[in-house]
């Protein structure tokens, strides 16, 4: 058993003369103050990676920056889903019994701290370095090819991906530490700047400097508990080209292994929180995940299925697409929010129940991927 007892989360945005280490920082005190816990009381520390500051040892860096001296220390790297599997990772080090507090935090200065041209090179190396990285492709590149390749099966429009990108700009004016707070509509996602067909501009999430963090504990320390119920993984494929079929991609697996841990069916989930890099993925995983049927993500976030007063609230801080994405910081922000909504303090932007929540982590081209349900105990 364990439990998320503390969350910290800046702004997400642009960060002038703040480092790695400065935005990691940040977030973590204001974790472990939301723990109700000193630093000395934290004997576990995962951290995830940073592209700006690519230190092989990143973690026991942190520590000695920040002053502690954890009996257990390690970071991790899966892309995207890197947030979500320190989470597992700490989970399962608590119920072992090898330490007590787990420290686990992520941030870079990505915006400020690295060019554009840098940070999509660095980004791209997630392709095969010799079928496909030398044809010049980027991240946005990948996911157009599963984006075309997704409509085609299932009869989706742009406009209908769309839809996503306005749910989470919707959710994200609401949060004052959201990097957009400009309202869009379907029209203005259509208009944006082409990026890789069929994705347009607002189809991307940003690129932003923040950081965040939380701590996951053997015993609660607050008067309401957020339980980790259980949790799962999935690793199909690195490469595109070596992708299995859209109906047998990693989501569809890690949440049936994490549904047979724990005895949770999806009818239970009353929050989600879900890995939106692109509009692409956010529709696909919703669909993976049974939040939806397929091809039948957008018609729900169209009717506010998705909405904060819907049934199935979803990243009501507006997620990757529109608060922000600082790499392994990002989809870290996802669980910040559950853990707000669970314990009532989301402010104007609480939902009606957050009493079971899934959240789901998805790294590189839908390669990676770690589901996990949460509950409040009190």
């Amino acid at each position: 058993m364990s439990f998320i007892t503390g969350v910290g989360l800046t702004a997400y945005g642009k960060h002038e003369g703040s480092s790695t280490l400065d935005l990691m920082s940040t977030a973590a005190q204001l974790a472990i103050t939301d723990a109700g816990l000193k630093r000395s009381e934290i004997d576990g520390l995962l951290c995830g990676y940073s592209t700006t500051m690519p230190h092989i040892m990143l973690a026991t860096v942190f520590a000695e920056h920040f002053g502690i001296q954890p009996a257990y220390c390690h970071a991790v790297q899966v892309g995207g889903a890197t947030g979500m599997a320190m989470a597992m990772l700490a989970h399962h080090v608590v119920e072992a019994g090898l330490a007590k507090h787990v420290l686990v935090v992520g941030g870079e200065n990505r915006l400020t701290g690295q060019s554009r041209d840098a940070s999509i090179q660095a980004l791209a190396q997630v392709g095969h370095p010799v079928y496909e990285v030398p044809l010049g492709p980027t991240i946005p590149a990948y996911y157009g090819l599963v984006a075309s390749r997704y409509m085609h099966e299932y009869g989706v429009t742009e406009e209908d991906l769309a839809e996503l990108a306005v749910l989470m700009r919707d959710h994200a004016i609401t949060h004052p530490g959201a990097q957009f707070h400009e309202k869009i509509t379907v029209a203005d996602v259509m208009a944006s700047k082409p990026v890789s067909s069929p994705l347009k501009l607002l189809d991307c999430c940003p690129v932003s400097d923040g950081g965040a963090a939380f701590v996951v504990s053997r015993d609660r320390t607050g008067e309401v508990g957020v339980r980790v119920l259980g949790c799962a993984q999935a690793h199909t494929h690195q490469h595109v080209t070596a992708a299995p079929a859209l109906s047998e991609l990693g989501a569809e697996i890690a949440i049936a292994r994490a549904r047979a841990a724990t005895g949770i069916a999806i009818s239970d989930v009353r929050y989600a929180a879900v890995y939106d890099s692109f509009t692409i993925t956010l529709a696909m995983l919703l669909e993976d995940l049974g939040l939806a049927k397929r091809g039948e993500a957008a018609p729900l976030a169209r009717s506010g299925h998705f909405g904060r007063d819907g049934a199935m609230p979803l990243n009501t801080h507006g997620g990757l697409l529109s608060y922000g994405h600082c790499g392994v910081g990002g989809a870290m922000a996802h669980l910040v929010e559950t853990h707000l909504q669970m314990t009532g303090r989301a402010g104007n932007r609480q939902v009606k129940d957050a009493s079971v929540a899934l959240l789901h982590g998805d790294g590189g081209v839908l390669s990676s991927h770690v589901s996990m349900f949460l509950e409040r105990v009190r």
